[in-house]
């Protein structure tokens, strides 16, 4: 049986922590900045665990 492998894809936009969550990136970064407020800004740039309905795909989806 073959050995099944991650999607690439996904690990390169997603961590999994030591306790286990998975953390991501936010959007809305990418152009438009200018109209957004600093405080909005700050939070886009922090990141953000995964809610826990997709925990289970996303790590069966990276195998770890």
């Amino acid at each position: 049986m073959a050995k099944f492998k991650p999607h690439k894809g996904l690990l390169k936009r997603v961590k999994l922590t030591a306790t286990g969550k998975v953390v991501r990136r936010s959007g809305f970064k990418g152009h438009l900045m200018s109209t957004k407020s600093g405080s909005r800004r700050r939070r886009l740039s922090r990141p953000v665990v995964v809610a826990g309905a997709f925990h289970d795909k996303i790590r069966n989806a990276i195998r770890r």
